[in-house]
């Protein structure tokens, strides 16, 4: 079986399989602008840990949506750019209230180190964003 890495990186698809190879390498480059952040503005700002723990996500959110629509999804349900990130917002909402229970739960319930805590949220939070954009915004006819 050869692979091909241009087609693993680029060009259009609709196979789920390789949308979320691709979904995985836009989330880490994601996840390493929000646990930065989370890290910048906690340590050295010294904002309370849900303070920064929410403004980080939301800055990732918004990279992880313009890198995502150039090389993970291609084919919107929604015909208008701004309607859609209005929608991936909606659906970034939902990631936002659920990275801040389980930063929340694991940090002051489980007594883990909230940089820890946002590991473990990350991995909820991602498949949960790719899933409901895949299927609720982007199409997956062709290909």
């Amino acid at each position: 079986m050869k692979i091909n890495v241009k087609q693993l990186l680029w060009g259009k698809t609709n196979k789920v399989m390789l949308q979320l190879f691709r979904y995985t390498f836009v989330g880490g480059f994601a996840f390493a602008v929000d646990f930065g952040l989370l890290w910048l503005f906690t340590e050295i700002c010294g904002l309370y840990y849900m303070v920064s723990a929410t403004l980080s996500f939301l800055t990732g959110l918004c990279v992880n949506y313009f890198i995502s629509i150039k090389l993970v999804f291609f084919e919107s349900r929604v015909n208008n750019r701004k309607l859609e990130f209005i929608f991936v917002a909606f659906i970034g909402l939902v990631g936002v209230l659920l990275n801040a229970a389980f930063i929340w739960f694991f940090t002051e319930i489980t007594s883990l180190h909230y940089l820890l805590s946002k590991i473990i949220s990350a991995v909820i939070v991602y498949l949960w964003n790719f899933f409901a954009r895949r299927y609720l915004i982007f199409s997956q006819s062709s290909k």
